[in-house]
């Protein structure tokens, strides 16, 4: 399998279940277990349905979420993949990457510079 590599940052492309779409900045996090997309983009793809709750440890606590599955467009790769829900109004990305989407063939450069593709 062809490794893809990212930079800290990427452009992403979220599909919504009826063929909106939605680019964004999103941050790559390694130390993230599971991903996670702001609820404002949720609601406005209408993604969804809610699949379970999952609790989440971050630096402003334990929550627990929602989660949801996002169909999202990685470079060239379209992926399925689960995502939280969080309220990242207050964050400068709406969306993070974390492990269950990178262990889909991603390798991390932090030197790599994110391009306007």
């Amino acid at each position: 399998m062809k490794k893809e590599i990212l930079g800290l940052s990427e452009y992403i492309t979220i599909i919504g279940p009826k063929g909106k779409m939605k680019r964004v900045l999103a941050r790559v996090d390694t130390g993230a277990t599971k991903s996670s997309v702001d609820v404002k983009i949720s609601a406005e793809l209408q993604l969804g349905p809610i699949l379970k709750q999952k609790r989440v440890k971050s630096a402003s606590g334990n929550h627990i979420r929602p989660v949801v599955m996002v169909k999202v467009r990685i470079k060239d790769k379209i992926l399925n993949e689960e995502f939280t829900i969080a309220d990242r109004s207050h964050m400068k990305y709406k969306v993070l990457l974390g492990q269950n989407v990178l262990k889909h063939g991603y390798l991390i450069d932090p030197l790599k510079k994110t391009k306007k593709r």
